[in-house]
């Protein structure tokens, strides 16, 4: 194994044994494990909007052309995915750094994020617009 899919593995593992965390340095303030975990669950909660608006897009708007329909309930679906997989990634580092003593980790993600809720804000904006016209 490569020495990043090695590193991937051992960050999916701690998601699945949270106690490894407790093995780096000292326990940090109380207050920050649970502002990062109340973080956490923001995103988790973001993700299940995600996810629901996909399934929303899907079920509720049938006279959208079936293509149009299912690629904006599928990018919906695949932010839920990827926002929900982030949320325990990014709790795991940043507790990590927290024991470490370290910087919290930064990340491109909620720029991704944002721009695909925009996207898909943009597209359904033009669907409304579209269908007023016709």
């Amino acid at each position: 194994m490569t020495g990043f899919v090695r590193a991937a593995a051992a960050g999916i593992r701690l998601w699945f044994t949270p106690e490894r965390v407790r093995e780096e340095g000292p326990t940090p303030d109380y207050r920050f494990s649970l502002a990062n975990e109340r973080t956490f669950l923001a995103w988790l909660r973001t993700a299940m909007a995600l996810v629901g608006g996909g399934f929303a897009v899907d079920q509720f708007l049938p006279h959208l052309h079936r293509p149009v329909r299912v690629a904006l309930a599928l990018v919906l679906l695949a932010g839920g995915v990827m926002c929900a997989l982030r949320a325990v990634n990014q709790w795991v580092r940043c507790e990590l750094a927290m024991r470490r003593g370290e910087d919290l980790p930064l990340s491109r993600f909620p720029a991704a994020l944002a721009l695909l809720v925009a996207g898909v804000a943009v597209g359904m904006v033009l669907i409304v617009v579209a269908g007023r016209a016709g």
